[in-house]
């Protein structure tokens, strides 16, 4: 019988989880043919044909983060095997700290960890489902009642861990299962991730190290666990706890569908990364923003080469429908236009699709995305897929129909303006970053004949991981010199890049704190943030100081850098007119006429010979299936 013992240790900080933008480097040294197996000289890994086509499936964190609770996954399995198991869905994922009593909900915080984990662990030291959460787990089950209930649903179980052995296992010395060593034997406590608390790596290299991670999934195995999301691998790379966690999973007996995380994966790492895993990440946490979804067409095309059945990279989670379900405006942000842009260029580059909403709360729209026939099967029967051309943000995608001889076409308008017009600005900071001295910088702006107030936080251009800002002790004072906390007004319209915008608490919700000096009242928020306030009559000044809060500016060695701007009229610059993309078939084996089907629409359109061509309007986009016509037709 297991036991479950609740510890303590120190919390490091609050996770960032967002993507960022992508760097010059991506896509050095990358090959160029699709290779389409990342051991071309040897025959393909067993674990390859565990998932030959790219796993689909619910996952819990978008909507629910840590918090996620086993009625919430049980109503989300039910939904997906009643609406979209007959379309190809079939996972069912817990993420993060299923183990973490503290992670429940209460708190208002379902982004967050807590400061001193209390992680559940049984006997020998393996995470174990805290049961206020999942109580099924009570009395030694574990997941197995879970697991047995999904899969009686016709559906795939799977799980989230965090790399490492608990750090309340360390600090009590538990027993490895199976042998004579002790969790403080094979800990290794100077590798711990950067943004959660939970855990410290495991040396493999010592005596025990790979028998605790043959005892976890081991544990896995006898729950009957199907899909293993294992984060804190790919940023840094851990290259030996990925061949220890691979080793495991095939020691166990049970085909475990492995998922590396959070990216971005080191190109560098693609022939490995794809020997080991059947998924792995190429960017940070990617939300429903449209800077995001941009910058995941240059990620996709630089894994090209290691794409192929059975190996994956992951341009992560579905932002769809109701994706932060504890929040009341949970809806994504992303537009109609930008969810059907996402979900063709997902498709036609194989990305895995996991969907991150709330599902019971699907409207019709949202559903329709996830049940097009013609649009999964390109997910799953394509081959050969590549980025076509890029002509500056106009962008085409082709793939070939591995079951005739048609070709399939994305064509995307990535063209935006920009998220503001800095020119405008009537106050902007230098950047802020760790090095950055004072920490805090005063405004003092006036506002004489201005009706509004736009308060900017840019990534200043470096991504926006762990961009946590704060506007401290924000006042408008009037003619009299009177002043008034902003704080106390309503804004009109406010968004954040991450996390939801607090007041007189920091975007993580914890109390705004810079340089350790706590503040009582501001703003809290995060790149990239917009906040609108309609003026009072006689507003003279604007006052405040911005700076990066502890909570970013103590975690990542990366991000974390900012620039703050004021404006007083709208920054958003006029969107770019629409575009016109001219593709030519002959580039892609298809000569003479050839007919085409807009796959979205379900229509047939016409047919056509030599250039065709499409008109999109900016972050738009067209999924064509082309079908060449015979020349005796």
């Amino acid at each position: 019988m297991t036991k479950k013992t609740p510890l303590h240790h120190p919390y490091l900080v609050c996770a960032c989880l967002l993507a960022a933008c992508l760097s010059l480097s991506l896509a050095v040294a990358a090959p160029q043919e699709n290779r389409e197996t990342a051991n071309a000289a040897g025959p393909d890994p067993a674990f390859w044909q565990w998932a030959p086509t790219p796993p689909a499936g619910w996952n819990s964190w978008d909507c629910f983060g840590a918090t996620v609770t086993e009625a919430e996954v049980k109503a989300n399995a039910e939904y997906l095997a009643r609406h979209l198991k007959a379309y190809g869905w079939e996972y069912v994922v817990v993420d993060i700290q299923w183990y973490e009593p503290q992670s429940d909900g209460r708190n208002g915080r379902p982004y967050d960890y807590p400061r001193r984990p209390q992680t559940h662990i049984d006997e020998f030291g393996r995470p174990w489902p805290a049961p206020g959460k999942h109580p099924s787990s009570a009395d030694g089950q574990g997941f197995k009642p879970l697991a047995d209930y999904v899969h009686g649903l016709g559906l795939k179980f799977g799980v989230h861990l965090m790399r490492g052995i608990p750090r309340v296992a360390v600090e009590t010395n538990t027993p490895v299962l199976g042998t004579s060593h002790r969790a403080q034997d094979i800990a290794d406590r100077r590798s711990t991730c950067r943004w959660n608390p939970d855990m410290y790596g495991v040396d493999v290299g010592r005596a025990g190290g790979q028998e605790y991670y043959d005892s976890v999934f081991s544990l896995l195995a006898q729950w009957q666990v199907d899909y293993v999301k294992v984060d804190d691998l790919s940023r840094p790379y851990h290259q030996s706890e990925i061949e220890a966690l691979r080793r495991s999973i095939d020691r166990s007996g049970r085909p475990m569908v492995l998922s590396t995380s959070p990216g971005e994966t080191p190109l560098a790492a693609g022939d490995h990364v794809s020997g080991q895993a059947n998924l792995w990440r190429i960017s940070d946490d990617f939300w429903d923003e449209w800077r995001l979804l941009k910058s995941q067409f240059a990620r996709l095309d630089a894994w090209t080469p290691w794409r192929g059945d059975g190996h994956f990279p992951d341009a992560d989670m579905l932002p769809l429908g109701r994706i932060r379900a504890r929040q009341a405006d949970g809806w994504t942000r992303f537009t109609p236009t930008e969810q059907v842009t996402m979900m063709s260029l997902w498709a036609i580059a194989r990305s895995p699709l996991m969907m991150g909403g709330h599902l019971p709360a699907n409207d019709e729209f949202t559903l329709s995305l996830l049940t097009n026939e013609e649009v999964l099967a390109v997910n799953r029967h394509s081959r050969e897929n590549r980025q076509w051309f890029r002509r500056d943000d106009l962008i085409a995608w082709t793939a070939s129909d591995r079951r005739s001889a048609d070709r399939y076409v994305a064509l995307f308008n990535a063209q935006d303006a920009g998220p503001f017009d800095e020119s405008l600005a009537v106050w902007k900071s230098p950047l802020l970053n760790r090095d950055a001295k004072p920490r805090c910088l005063p405004v003092d702006i006036p506002l004489a004949g201005a009706r509004k107030l736009y308060l900017v936080v840019a990534d200043a251009g470096d991504g926006i991981f762990c961009d946590h800002a704060d506007w401290l002790e924000p006042l408008l004072i009037d003619e009299q010199e009177h002043a008034t906390r902003l704080t106390e007004r309503k804004w009109t319209r406010a968004a954040a890049g991450w996390g939801q915008i607090g007041i007189d608490r920091s975007i993580s919700g914890r109390p705004l704190q810079v340089a350790q000096k706590g503040y009582e009242w501001g703003i809290g928020t995060h790149a990239f943030s917009l906040i609108e306030y309609d003026l009072p009559e006689g507003a003279s000044r604007f006052q405040c100081q911005v700076a990066l809060d502890d909570g970013g500016f103590n975690q990542d060695t990366e991000g974390a850098t900012v620039q703050f701007l004021v404006f007083t009229r709208d920054p958003a610059p006029p969107a770019p007119a629409a575009a016109v993309i001219e593709i030519d078939p002959a580039e892609i084996g298809i000569a003479g006429s050839y007919a085409v089907r807009d796959l979205w629409r379900e229509n047939d359109l016409d047919t056509f010979t030599g250039i065709y061509q499409t008109k999109l309007a900016p972050h738009a986009s067209v999924l064509l299936r082309i079908r060449p016509i015979a020349s005796d037709q």
